[in-house]
């Protein structure tokens, strides 16, 4: 799952350089591994959609905020079409997921795992506390990796559909790939470029800290759903 990219002078391939060993590491997780090969246990993939459903809505709010503070009106367009599709489409495909055969039946609530609020968290604070450029950059690893990582999974998703049409998951996976998923991260990142652009250098160093963080999250998110950290008890 390694992506290339040229330096073009973007600011966000200077941000994507900066994160390399981080998305190596990312590229090796043998959750990502086993999503694609189907190898994953149906109870931990369980446990990543419970997880990533709390996740979206938490997004979904830092996304409006975001929109509330953009520049102009296509850029407030972006982000808040972002917002909606977060907790709507998105929403209504993990639900359906869960509510599947297909998956172990759900234990009581899910509640957020430490990693999945402490992530969802800092990007709802950063929306609301910081300025716009580095809300942005905040917000883009989840569509960037996303992308970057969705594709590869859904093609070796396909592999395990086209050998067993009825696995559990690998199907879902292969949505991964969709081509709306690549068009908004390109428009994520554009839009991303476009605040640099106007930014003093102490607020880009600000914009590429948020999203080297950001990253951060994205890597112990898809880790922690098959190596997970419970909670104090009680």
């Amino acid at each position: 799952m390694h992506a290339h990219t040229t330096n073009t002078g973007r600011f966000t391939d200077q941000l994507w350089d900066r994160t390399k060993v981080l998305r190596v590491a990312i590229d090796d997780l043998e959750f990502l591994r086993r999503l694609g090969d189907g190898t994953l246990p149906p109870e931990v993939f369980r446990t990543y959609i419970e997880q990533d459903s709390l996740y979206l809505t938490g997004y979904s709010k830092a996304l409006a905020i975001l929109a509330s503070k953009s520049p102009d009106p296509q850029t407030a367009a972006f982000w808040a079409n972002s917002s909606a599709t977060a907790a709507t489409v998105e929403s209504a495909m993990h639900n359906e997921l869960l509510s599947s055969a297909a998956l172990p039946p759900r234990e009581g609530e899910p509640e957020h795992s430490p990693t999945c609020l402490a992530y969802v968290s800092y990007l709802i604070a950063t929306a609301a506390t910081e300025t716009y450029a580095v809300a942005a950059a905040a917000a883009l690893p989840c569509f960037w990796i996303y992308a970057e990582v969705g594709r590869d999974l859904a093609e070796s998703a396909a592999q395990v559909v086209a050998a067993d049409p009825d696995h559990p998951y690998a199907r879902w996976v292969t949505t991964y790939g969709a081509e709306d998923f690549q068009k908004s991260a390109a428009t994520a990142r554009s839009m991303v470029d476009a605040a640099a652009e106007s930014a003093g250098d102490g607020e880009r160093e600000a914009m590429a800290a948020a999203f080297t963080l950001a990253t951060r999250y994205e890597l112990m998110f898809w880790d922690t759903a098959l190596h997970p950290q419970p909670w104090p008890a009680g």
